[in-house]
């Protein structure tokens, strides 16, 4: 897409989408206690509603690249903005714990899957040298959705009622599915494409590296993230407006840190950036787990948790050198990849908090993930020289 100006308004358009699903997915985990306490969960109990949207985004994100593989982008991420407006209505409206972790699931179905080529979208709008920075104005949305968003769906939960919370992106979904219809160039879709080619991405041992780096390594962020308004509550008596204040922290971190990540990914390349990413990550969240107790000190770790885990950027451009021609697959895939992180570390935090380990676990649990996750891009990294090492002998 060679016209960067005509771009312009569709990129609108779907950062608008980013911004839906960013205030649905991190709204969850500060609305988590507000929930929990009016359908009558415990923390660990309550886990499962955020973890459910994340098993919905992995399942979601090969099925929707399969079936959307013909289709006009524009129509194709129109569709799926729709969908997710929809499921967050239902979220917001249906009674009971099963209704709402089913509607979580069935949200989660499409999150990849617009993410990942709106910001292909992006990033083909831009020289090849600023896809990084394309790309990163995608994931803005998301980050900014915490900003404002997120803030304001846990004031409406902690004000009239955690529903509103999912309601808020649900009406914002619909609004950028309209105007995504309106504004992005109506491009045909591929008749020759195959659909089940976009598995090619999942065969691909190099992609995969690249998955497994993010499904693990982003752990930690989620570990921390999803009980950090929780521990708040149970651990100070902050007041009522340091939660939102706590929330809005998180996505002006999050603003930073990605617009930070682009950048370091475009000047010291992909590994390097990702390296900083988890050696950020890591001390962001031995922060937080030290500093549980003291409000104040909560809200600035809610601020650095966000602003050193850029890990997305770098993850998502070297997806792009690897993939061959299965990028929407593998475009989806990563954001797969992080939201597995979304289950998984929740699920373990809240297993470390119902064992009795206390509020600094998730933090804890948090910097194991970390660990992991830069061990796995080591093993990445050797792999890939072992196999050109081996290619060149041949």
């Amino acid at each position: 897409m060679s016209d960067t100006r005509n771009m312009r308004p569709a990129i609108l358009a779907l950062a608008l989408g980013s911004f839906a699903i960013g205030t649905s997915e991190f709204a969850a985990m500060g609305l988590l206690p507000y929930f929990a306490g009016d359908l009558g969960l415990n923390e660990s109990q309550a886990g499962h509603v955020i973890s459910a949207y994340a098993f919905g985004v992995v399942v979601g994100a090969p099925v929707t690249s399969i079936l959307g593989a013909k289709l006009p982008r524009r129509r194709y991420l129109a569709a799926l903005m729709a969908f997710y407006g929809l499921m967050n209505l239902l979220a917001a409206a249906l009674p009971g714990f099963a209704a709402l972790t089913s509607m979580r699931f069935l949200a989660g179905l499409p999150h990849g899957g617009f993410l990942g080529v709106a910001m292909l979208y992006a990033a083909d709008a831009l020289p090849k040298s600023q896809r990084a920075r394309g790309a990163a104005q995608i994931i803005m949305g998301l980050t900014i959705a915490n900003i404002a968003g997120v803030p304001l769906a846990g004031a409406l939960g902690q004000g009239i009622g955690w529903r509103w919370g999912f309601a808020l992106p649900g009406v914002l979904a619909l609004i950028s599915a309209y105007a995504i219809l309106k504004l992005a160039p109506r491009v045909g879709g591929n008749p020759d494409a195959r659909p089940w080619d976009e598995l090619a991405a999942l065969r691909n041992p190099r992609v995969l590296w690249v998955l497994a780096v993010g499904a693990i390594g982003f752990g930690g962020l989620f570990a921390v993230y999803s009980f950090l308004t929780a521990a708040m509550l149970a651990t100070t008596d902050a007041p009522g407006w340091a939660i939102p204040v706590t929330l809005g922290l998180f996505g002006v971190g999050g603003t930073l840190g990605t617009w930070v990540s682009g950048r370091v990914t475009e000047r010291l390349g992909q590994i390097r950036a990702a390296f900083i990413s988890f050696a950020a990550m890591a001390v962001t969240q031995g922060f937080a787990a030290w500093v549980v107790g003291d409000w104040v000190l909560m809200m600035l770790s809610s601020f650095l948790l966000a602003a050193g885990a850029g890990l997305v950027i770098p993850l998502q451009t070297r997806l792009m050198d690897v993939a061959g021609e299965a990028q929407n697959m593998a475009a989806a895939m990563n954001h797969a990849a992080f939201n597995a992180a979304n289950a998984l570390g929740p699920l373990a935090a809240g297993a470390a908090l119902a064992a009795g380990f206390g509020w600094q676990a998730p933090g804890i649990v948090g910097l194991g993930f970390t660990a992991a996750g830069a061990l796995v891009l080591w093993l990445a990294i050797r792999h890939e020289r072992a196999g050109a090492a081996a290619a060149d002998c041949a």
